[in-house]
């Protein structure tokens, strides 16, 4: 039976291009929008509690953050977008979340989708997409949900720690990717120790049942991964090689940065792909050779009792004459005979080391 897959994009299916339709499962969420306004000097933290309120920071002297959760709130996000000019296609991609990385640019902005990847505290791998919007001196991001990978961020800005506050947005923009990019490797090393973990168990033999499904299931992770990293190298490669005003000469060189880090991460991940690949073929390999065993035993002793029964079947013949059957001791030489036999043919396997 054919495995049943939930559809997204159908929700879009013959609608106009600009149609702000939010195809995400989580449409129970409350719309959280927290608000970093700063300078060399002071940092304003506000949590905000409608839409409105984040219009005044669009023509502010200081550097704003403009962090909007809830993608489900369509009209919150369209009022937003009005407000800041977007493009209706730009407003479409924000509440589309199967959206790839990637990046467009516009006379007076950036956007800017990414991939966010952060483990559970079971370790369970949780895709979201974030979107950002970068302007002369403000950045805008969008998130499905709460909880995300920059807390670290929040906390530069707060106490002023390393450049973030004496830098433009351009700046800012690359902090959140950075941190976004950073959490890339702790889903790598997770996923290579669960690889490792499992090639572990498939050399010493003590594999379980389920490795086709774990190994399966690793490999569709992986997949899912390397579709999430890939494409974010074009996009930094785009910023590097952008000529605007919005990204200064001297930040292109912490994007660098961040290319190098996902060609370190995608090699990875080619790595892990690769074991895979040769991780079910081990276990395979295993598979057969305990297979191999049991046959190797089985023919064996199948070797050992076809003289046996041969010798059995001759003198259970119903033949009025055969002259054995006459003798006195006739039964103790056959069983003597086949005793012999028996154990000339285990010296025998066991000299060729077959056993």
């Amino acid at each position: 039976m054919a495995k049943k897959r939930t559809k997204k994009q159908h929700k879009k299916s013959g609608l106009a291009p600009g149609s702000v339709i939010y195809t995400g499962d989580k449409s129970d969420k409350n719309l959280f929008i927290e608000v970093f306004d700063y300078n060399k000097d002071q940092c304003i933290e506000k949590e905000l509690h409608s839409v409105e309120e984040a219009f005044e920071f669009k023509l502010t002297d200081c550097v704003s953050w403009i962090n909007v959760n809830g993608l489900n709130h369509v009209d919150s996000i369209e009022k937003i977008g009005t407000h800041y000019n977007l493009h209706p296609l730009v407003i479409e991609d924000l509440v589309s979340i199967s959206q790839r990385p990637k990046i467009d640019e516009y006379e007076d902005y950036l956007f800017v989708v990414l991939k966010m990847l952060h483990l559970d505290a079971e370790e369970k791998l949780n895709y979201e997409q974030v979107s950002f919007i970068l302007g002369s001196n403000y950045v805008l991001s969008f998130q499905e949900s709460e909880g995300d990978v920059f807390g670290s961020v929040r906390e530069r800005i707060r106490q002023g720690k390393g450049r973030v506050r004496t830098m433009q947005s351009d700046y800012l923009l690359y902090i959140l990717m950075d941190a976004i990019v950073d959490e890339y490797f702790s889903v790598i090393e997770t996923l290579g120790d669960k690889i490792e973990d499992l090639e572990t168990d498939i050399f010493e033999g003590s594999i379980e049942e389920s490795a086709t499904k774990d190994i399966q299931e690793l490999k569709k992770e992986v997949l899912k991964v390397r579709r999430s990293i890939f494409p974010l190298r074009e996009v930094i490669n785009r910023i590097e090689k952008h000529e605007s005003a919005l990204i200064q000469q001297r930040t292109k060189t912490y994007y660098r940065d961040i290319y190098d880090h996902l060609i370190q991460v995608t090699e990875n991940i080619d790595i892990y792909r690769e074991m895979l690949w040769s991780l079910m073929d081990m276990y395979m390999t295993t598979i057969s050779n305990k297979m191999n065993e049991v046959m190797k035993v089985l023919t064996i002793m199948a070797s050992i009792f076809i003289p046996l029964t041969f010798i059995a079947g001759i003198y259970g013949m119903n033949f009025d004459y055969i002259p054995e059957l006459h003798y006195k001791y006739s039964y103790f030489i056959l069983w003597g005979v086949m005793i012999a036999l028996f154990i000339a043919m285990l010296f025998y396997f066991k000299r060729k080391k077959w056993l």
